[in-house]
């Protein structure tokens, strides 16, 4: 993989992560409202590489356990990919110094 390969799929990772918090806060925000469909993240490969995040509402309850469980792994998730992206810009920092010198 090339090293804008990986930090496009890094910075997928990243937007996916983003759109799950997102799912999980109006979970949370709405979890009173009567009728309210929770929505589900599903996390999906796209097949030039990287991950998305699909939303879709479903027929089950709000759980503020699950849901607080799903925000500490979307910023595990998000962490383990920026890392990753910074590794890539890194990379590619110093392949330019080479380039230059």
């Amino acid at each position: 993989m090339s090293i804008s390969g990986m930090t496009s799929t890094a910075l997928s990772g990243m937007r996916a992560q983003t759109t799950r918090v997102s799912a999980i806060a109006d979970n949370i925000a709405n979890s009173s409202t009567p009728d309210y469909a929770r929505l589900n993240t599903s996390l999906a490969s796209v097949e030039a590489g990287g991950v998305q995040a699909v939303v879709s509402p479903t027929a089950s309850d709000v759980d503020p356990a699950t849901e607080l469980t799903g925000l500490v792994e979307a910023e595990q998730s998000y962490k383990a990919n920026a890392v990753v992206f910074e590794t890539g810009a890194d990379m590619w920092e110093m392949l330019m110094s080479i380039k230059r010198d």
